[in-house]
């Protein structure tokens, strides 16, 4: 009785939890860091302000939990396409295709997650997220150099060069403002993918530049 006590109670913090992490997500997505109160997502996961600051001591703990949790559910989508079948052009092109598509599809949360002023704290975990997605990019171009459908280069330089131009495209300062279609959208995505295509892949005139790791 006791153990089946104690799993009960491990469950019900757990959804608890869940609740107030699945509340967050959903207020940031919808209106972004400043407009998800704490007491917000209390109201909107069926607790007590009060709960939510026992799971989590700071609004800014909260925050960087919902961009941890979030952006891993990104980035695993992104490694498997890297690490699937194809040639190495092929899979970076659909990686960076996949992440603008759901970019786009949620472009107020990926805002959040790339761009929105934010305590120290929550821009430590989108600080892990961008250098994580940038290792996995780093790993295609490798493949890619060594499969002789790139030429040498640095590659952490390339692959950092790469995020920080598909983020800043898709929910950057300098992204268009109005994807009033899909045809606008499909767009946007093509161009960013055929932009980060030349950038890794075309050979500089008079000059070999082998700085690959």
């Amino acid at each position: 009785m006791t153990y089946r006590k104690t799993e009960g109670i491990k469950e019900q913090l757990a959804d608890k939890r869940s609740r107030i992490l699945n509340a967050a997500r959903r207020l940031v997505a919808e209106g972004g860091f400043q407009e998800a109160s704490v007491a917000a997502v209390a109201a909107l996961a069926g607790v007590a302000t009060g709960t939510v600051y026992r799971y989590f001591p700071s609004k800014a703990e909260l925050f960087a939990e919902v961009v941890s949790q979030t952006s891993q559910r990104e980035l695993e989508i992104v490694a498997g396409i890297i690490f699937s079948e194809g040639t190495p052009s092929d899979r970076l092109a659909a990686a960076i295709r996949a992440f603008a598509a759901r970019a786009l599809r949620g472009r107020r949360l990926a805002y959040a997650l790339v761009a929105e002023p934010v305590d120290p704290e929550v821009d430590v975990a989108r600080l892990k997220y961008r250098r994580a997605l940038g290792r996995v990019f780093e790993t295609i171009i490798e493949q890619g150099i060594r499969a002789n459908e790139f030429p040498p280069q640095n590659v952490a330089v390339s692959a950092a060069a790469l995020v920080g131009a598909f983020m800043e495209a898709l929910v950057g300062p300098l992204s268009p403002e109005s994807l009033a279609t899909d045809e606008d959208k499909t767009a946007l995505i093509e161009a960013i993918v055929g932009f980060c295509l030349r950038a890794v892949a075309c050979r500089p005139k008079g000059e070999v530049i082998a700085l690959s790791r």
